[in-house]
């Protein structure tokens, strides 16, 4: 379980998070969605430590995330190419990253067979280093490395952006059967609403840092609530 307990980060005098408590079951599927500014992407930060909180805690199977990093090796997360090595080929990081977890090549190799679809043929094999691939491959490039050691917890920061109409299909068939099959608890923040109800049975409407509404989305139910408050009358 992801407990979040009193959290708040400020910006000088903006206040980008304020969460006084949120929790997200072991094997949910939850969608973030919210503005821009509305503080999901400051929140994944936080999440994974990479913002210090000005109080409050995220804990991941009731670690506090700020004060161990056990919780690293069953998370998997992409936020922007900043994550990526991009003086390396994909190979080569698909490599790098899956030898943090204990992965052999070969074992790297089976895993990115389960991607052949989703990369196609735009990735592996090309001869080339990652900063010289488009915004849409290096997006692909992300997500793949963040799934390759099958983590438990899987944070992804905006992944339908960049990709195009069949990519943007494949990965929600990708999430949703990772999910599914790994019993994972997934994460994503979108702008899209249309993906974003089409694969979370939860979503969290987040609005100046703070979460005011956390839907239960069956059937698309949470559709007409979403775009009823998105919707800016003339």
């Amino acid at each position: 379980m992801i407990e979040i307990n009193n959290l708040i980060k400020n910006f000088g005098e903006k206040t980008a998070v304020n969460i006084e408590h949120f929790q997200i079951q072991d094997g949910q599927m939850l969608g973030l969605v919210g503005n821009n500014g509305a503080g999901k992407t400051t929140l994944f930060r936080l999440a994974l430590d990479l913002l210090e909180a000005d109080q409050g805690n995220v804990t991941i199977e009731g670690v506090d995330v700020s004060k161990s990093e056990e919780w690293k090796k069953t998370t998997g997360a992409f936020i922007d190419d900043g994550f990526l090595i991009d003086y390396l080929s994909p190979e080569e990081f698909f490599y790098f990253s899956g030898r943090l977890y204990g992965l052999s090549k070969e074992d790297i190799d089976e895993r990115l067979k389960e991607f052949e679809h989703f990369m196609s043929g735009e990735v592996i094999g090309q001869k080339k280093l990652i900063r010289n691939y488009s915004a849409g491959n290096k997006q692909k490039i992300g997500i793949i490395s963040a799934m390759l050691h099958y983590p438990q917890v899987l944070i992804l920061d905006e992944p339908f952006n960049f990709l195009d109409p069949t990519s943007q299909s494949l990965i929600k068939h990708l999430l949703k059967k990772y999910n599914e099959e790994h019993q994972a608890t997934v994460i994503i923040s979108s702008h899209n609403l249309n993906h974003t109800v089409d694969i979370c049975p939860k979503i969290a409407l987040l609005e100046k840092g703070i979460i005011i509404k956390d839907l239960v989305n069956e059937n698309n139910s949470a559709e007409k609530e979403l775009e009823e408050y998105f919707n800016v009358e003339e």
